[in-house]
C-alpha cells in the first residue's frame, strides 16, 4: 500500500470554490489560499446563523496507546462514508502542531484512504494561524517585559509572571529559561521565564472558545499575565495589549475550508493540545459546519477521559450545542497492548488479551453514557485483527450497551465505513430527546468540581489536593474565578494519573499538584501528574525522516 504522502500527492483534488459551491458559498464569500485552501470570513458565517442547525457527532476514543487508534482517521473515514450514503455531510476538526509532526507522533490529517487534503499543507504551515497565535502570544509577553523595563508602573512583582512565551515546536531546552541576562541594563529585567508549546498556550484556547473578534478581544483582555507587588491580578487589559493581539489573530479566527480525498468539505481550525488543554477545534468552525451541513462531524483530542469529557464540559457548554452520538474508535491492537502484551507481540492473535483489555474500554462507554449519550465503538481494524478478536469486541460492546462496527476506512476510505455510518444514523435517528448533562455544575466548589471528574470519569478513589494548589484555589475563589470549568492536565496514556497504569485502574488517588488561572479562556486548569507544556523530541524524531527535492517534493511526513 503506498504511504499517506504518496496517496495524498496521487489525490485529483476538486478546486476549493467548488468545494465551497456544494455548501452554498459563492467565490465571493470565500477567501482564497492557493487553488485547494480558503478561509470563510466571519460575517459570511454570521449570516448563516439563523438556520436551524445540523446534528452532531463527535469521535473520541479509548486511551491511546503506541499501537495507534487512529481517531482523525476515523472520523475522516465516517465522513466519507456518510457522503457515499448520499447525506449532506461536514467534517470540523483541529489543526496539526508542527512539535508532533516534527517529533514522535508525525501528522493529524488523517490516514490512508481517509485523509483531508492538501496533506503537505495542513501538516506543515497551512494559513499561518498558528503562526499568527504565536506572535499574538508573544507580543503580550514583549510588552510585559518591556512594562519591567520602562519602569513597572503596574507594580508588577518580576518574581509572580504568570504568562509564558511559546513557540510551536518540541523543544526542552526552552523548559525553563532566564531572560533579561545580559551584561548591560539594556537586556531588560533578569527573571526566570518559561517557553510552553503553542498548542499549550492560553490564546489558542482563546482562539478556539471565542465566538467572534468582539469575545476574541474580551477574552485576551481578561488574560492574567501577572500579580503586582499587593498579590492583585494583572491583565493583558491593563497594559492594553489586547488590540494590538486581536489584530494578529484577525485571519486566524476565520476557519479554514479543505476537503478529505472524497471531497468532504471540511473546516480544519484550531488545535489545542487535550492533556494540557481543552483538545477541540474552534466553537466557531463547529458551529458553522452545524448552519451549513446537514451532519457534523468533529473529533475531540486523545481518549475520552481528556477530549470529550473537555468537549462536553467545557466546549459546549460554551456553545451552547450537543452532540446526537459519539464514536468511541478502538482497536484490537490497543486492547491487546492494555492487557499488558508487548507492542513487538500485538500482531500475534489473542482473543483473552482482547477482552481482558477491554476493561479501558468498557469505562469510556460507561462515561459516554453517563452523560446520556448513544454511542458506537469503531473498530478500526487493522490487518492481522482476526475474526474471533473483532467479535469478542462485539460481543463485550453489547454486553455493555454499546453499538459496534468494525471499519476498513484506512484501506478503502468511505467504503470502508458504511457498516460504522448506518450505526450513526440509527442513533441519530433514535435519539430524539437529547439534554446536555455536565460532570458538575459551575457552582459546585473547585474541589468539588476536580473530585467529580476524578471520581466519576477517571474512576479515582480519591483525590490529594496539594497544599500549595489548594491555597490557590482559595485564592482564585475568593478572587471570583470559583465559578469557571476546570481544565484538568493529566497523561493521555492511563485513566489515572499514572502512564504506566494500563487498563481500568481502581483505588488510586489523583494528586493535584497546582492550579493556574487562564482567565481569558475561562477556566481554571487543573495540574496533576508530571505533565509538561513544552515536549521534547525523542531519540528518533520525525524530522530526521523529512525532506523535499529540487522539485519539491516532500517525502517522510506522515
Amino acid at each position: 500500500m503506498l504511504s499517506d504522502i504518496e496517496i495524498a500527492a496521487n489525490a485529483q483534488m476538486t478546486p476549493i470554490e467548488d468545494i465551497a459551491a456544494d455548501l452554498g458559498l459563492s467565490r465571493d464569500e470565500i477567501e482564497f489560499y492557493g487553488k485547494y485552501k480558503a478561509k470563510i470570513p466571519l460575517n459570511v458565517i454570521t449570516s448563516r446563523k439563523n438556520k436551524t442547525a445540523g446534528k452532531l457527532v463527535l469521535v473520541t476514543a479509548m486511551n491511546p496507546t503506541p499501537a495507534g487508534e487512529g481517531k482523525t482517521t476515523v472520523s475522516i473515514g465516517l465522513a466519507q462514508a456518510l457522503k457515499k450514503l448520499d447525506k449532506n455531510v461536514m467534517l470540523a476538526l483541529r489543526e496539526p502542531s508542527l512539535g508532533p509532526v516534527f517529533g514522535v507522533k508525525g501528522g493529524a490529517a488523517g490516514g490512508g484512504y481517509s485523509q483531508v487534503v492538501p496533506m503537505e499543507d495542513i501538516n506543515l504551515h497551512f494559513t499561518g494561524d498558528l503562526h499568527a497565535i504565536t506572535a499574538a502570544n508573544n507580543l503580550l509577553a514583549a510588552m510585559l517585559d518591556n512594562h519591567l523595563f520602562q519602569g513597572n508602573e503596574l507594580n508588577i512583582d518580576p518574581n509572580r509572571v504568570l504568562w509564558k512565551r511559546c513557540l510551536d515546536m518540541n523543544d526542552r531546552a526552552l523548559r525553563r529559561i532566564v531572560v533579561g541576562n545580559g551584561e548591560t541594563k539594556s537586556c531588560g529585567v533578569t527573571r526566570d521565564d518559561i517557553f510552553q508549546i503553542t498548542a499549550a498556550s492560553e490564546v489558542m484556547a482563546i482562539l478556539c472558545l471565542s465566538t467572534d473578534r468582539e469575545d476574541l478581544k474580551n477574552r485576551l483582555k481578561n488574560i492574567a499575565v501577572a500579580y503586582n507587588m499587593d498579590g492583585k491580578i494583572v491583565t493583558c487589559g491593563d497594559l492594553h495589549a489586547e488590540g494590538a493581539m486581536t489584530t494578529l489573530l484577525k485571519d486566524a479566527i476565520s476557519p479554514n475550508l479543505v476537503q478529505s480525498l472524497e471531497h468532504v468539505p471540511a473546516l480544519v481550525h484550531g488545535g489545542p493540545f487535550a492533556n494540557i488543554s481543552h483538545g477541540c477545534n474552534t466553537i466557531v468552525a463547529t458551529k458553522a459546519a452545524m448552519a451549513l451541513a446537514d451532519i457534523t462531524v468533529t473529533e475531540a483530542g486523545f481518549g475520552a477521559d481528556l477530549g470529550a469529557e473537555k468537549f462536553l464540559d467545557i466546549k459546549c457548554r460554551k456553545a451552547g450545542i450537543w452532540p446526537d452520538a459519539v464514536v468511541i474508535v478502538a482497536t484490537c491492537r490497543s486492547l491487546k497492548y492494555n492487557a499488558g502484551i508487548a507492542k513487538a507481540d500485538l500482531n500475534t492473535p489473542n482473543v483473552e488479551a482482547v477482552k481482558k483489555g477491554f476493561a479501558n474500554l468498557s469505562k469510556h462507554i460507561e462515561n459516554m453514557k453517563g452523560f446520556g449519550i448513544p454511542c458506537v465503538v469503531a473498530s478500526n481494524r487493522f490487518l492481522t485483527d482476526t475474526d474471533e478478536e473483532i467479535e469478542a469486541m462485539r460481543e463485550l460492546c453489547k454486553e455493555y450497551g454499546a453499538s459496534f462496527a468494525p471499519c476498513e476506512i484506512f484501506a478503502k476510505g468511505g467504503e470502508g465505513g458504511i457498516e460504522l455510518a448506518n450505526a450513526v444514523l440509527d442513533m441519530i435517528e433514535s435519539n430524539t430527546d437529547k439534554k446536555p448533562q455536565y460532570t458538575y455544575e459551575l457552582t459546585d466548589s473547585v474541589v468539588d468540581k476536580i473530585t467529580k471528574v476524578a471520581t466519576k470519569i477517571y474512576g479515582a478513589k480519591d483525590v490529594n489536593i496539594l497544599p500549595e494548589a489548594l491555597e490557590k484555589i482559595n485564592n482564585f475563589t475568593n478572587d471570583g474565578f470559583g465559578n469557571l470549568p476546570i481544565c484538568i492536565a493529566k497523561t493521555q496514556y492511563s485513566l489515572s494519573d499514572d502512564a504506566k497504569a494500563l487498563g481500568r485502574p481502581e483505588n488510586f488517588t489523583l494528586t493535584v499538584r497546582d492550579v493556574y488561572l487562564s482567565a481569558g479562556a475561562g477556566y481554571l486548569v487543573v495540574l496533576t501528574g508530571n505533565i509538561l507544556t513544552m515536549p521534547g523530541l525523542p531519540p528518533h524524531p520525525a524530522a530526521l525522516d523529512i525532506d523535499i527535492d529540487n522539485d519539491g517534493k516532500i517525502t517522510g511526513l506522515f
